[in-house]
């Protein structure tokens, strides 16, 4: 099993979290850098921030520094490139998706007192602020601006259907054992698409080293094999996923996939 989870997650800031398991998937993560940037711009957000005493206007300001003054903002443009995974590439780029630059808010944010949360909603990662003297609020990592319930309800309904209530679990805090999982099955599908497959393979071994018997994950491992042109082991996993999941929508497409690896004529070397 990877090193990454010998550790308690839980007992590290979620930005921690995720440096480890970059680093799993690529060696070259220059972890000093990120510490010594991480170290860098908290001094200067406690220089900046000294001058507040409100707790609202303190934590308004600190939105401003990140978002405005730090520059940091939502990829629009390439919101599912690798690079809004990588907490390195985040930080030199100033671009990211919800849960990386919420990680990074997330550690910013607790180190500077303010009283806040990491929440796995369902159509993203949001930050909650709980407040000592009004009503939570809700932030949205992507831009930096507060969302209201009912634009939570709406982003739902969006999601599920009109008839989509919005409950209080949607609102729970998030492990981040969960957070990381997921930043795995995000970073993995974003490997894919890049053609990065060595990295992508490193990505479904850690989920397997958890999980040894998913058989999504083993699909998906099927898929980064056929590419590496490892075609037999990619055809065990395929004959795995269809015996596991039969009737699984993907299964007519992969027994087609599968009947095309067996054709393909063994090479010895």
């Amino acid at each position: 099993m990877s090193d990454l989870w010998f550790k308690d997650l839980d007992e590290l800031e979620l930005v921690e979290g995720a440096l480890l398991l970059n680093s799993q998937i690529d060696p070259q993560v220059n972890f000093t850098w990120v510490e010594m940037q991480l170290e860098k711009l908290l001094d200067e957000a406690e220089q900046v921030l000294s001058v507040e005493v409100n707790e609202k206007a303190r934590f308004d300001a600190f939105l401003r520094l990140f978002y405005q003054e730090w520059g940091f903002e939502g990829d629009y443009e390439n919101y599912f490139s690798s690079e809004n995974a990588f907490i390195e590439k985040v930080i030199q780029r100033r671009k990211g998706i919800p849960v990386s630059l919420g990680a990074l808010l997330l550690f910013f944010g607790r180190k500077l007192g303010f009283p806040v949360k990491g929440i796995s909603f369902p159509t993203q990662f949001l930050i909650a602020v709980n407040w000592s003297d009004r009503d939570k609020s809700y932030v949205n990592p992507f831009n930096g601006e507060y969302v209201a319930k009912p634009v939570l309800h709406a982003w739902l309904k969006g999601q599920e259907g009109a008839a989509a209530q919005l409950k209080p679990e949607h609102l729970n805090v998030a492990d981040n054992s969960m957070l990381i999982g997921r930043w795995l099955g995000v970073l993995k599908s974003a490997l894919m698409r890049e053609e990065r497959y060595t990295q992508a393979l490193a990505c479904t071994d850690i989920a397997l080293s958890l999980v040894p018997d998913d058989p999504y994950e083993i699909r998906d491992r099927g898929f980064i094999y056929q590419h590496l042109e490892c075609n037999q082991v990619a055809q065990k996993d395929f004959e795995y996923f269809l015996e596991k999941c039969p009737d699984d929508p993907t299964a007519e497409l992969l027994k087609l996939q599968l009947k095309a690896l067996q054709e393909v004529p063994q090479v010895l070397h």
